[in-house]
């Protein structure tokens, strides 16, 4: 197989695993190395290829990081179990409470000390696997 067929399949392949981590930066070397490819094709050497698709990578990434530092992350969505009810279990002695949930158990704590203690509460934070409870809705 030819070095540039290599080059682009490789490039195809980054670009496509792109699409499952949506940072740019995995865009920006498949650039990278379908320029390399195109380097092949035109009769480079192997260094000249490697220099080229090299200098490139490091150069498109450092584009892509700056601009996502320019533009920052995209705002959080909410959670979609935020604004969800539980039923309580039990309350224990430190404050915390096992809640049923979407077909298991799982451990909640109260939004802050002074929440009340119902047998029905909901959900307004996530903190891990842990439900952050709230006696009204959000």
């Amino acid at each position: 197989m030819a070095d540039h067929w290599i080059w682009w399949i490789l490039a195809t392949m980054l670009i496509g695993a792109e699409l499952m981590s949506g940072t740019f930066y995995l865009v920006a070397v498949g650039i990278a190395f379908a320029i390399g490819g195109v380097a092949a094709w035109l009769g480079a050497s192997t260094p000249l290829q490697l220099l080229v698709a090299g200098v490139l990578a490091v150069a498109g990434a450092s584009v892509a990081h700056l601009w996502r530092r320019r533009h920052g992350e995209p705002p959080r969505q909410p959670g979609l179990d935020i604004g969800q009810s539980v039923r309580v279990r039990t309350w224990h002695a430190d404050g915390t409470a096992r809640v049923d949930y979407r077909g298991t158990q799982w451990d909640g704590v109260p939004e802050s000390a002074q929440t009340p203690r119902n047998n029905t509460m909901y959900i307004v934070a996530t903190r891990g696997s842990t439900l952050v409870l709230g006696a009204s809705p959000p």
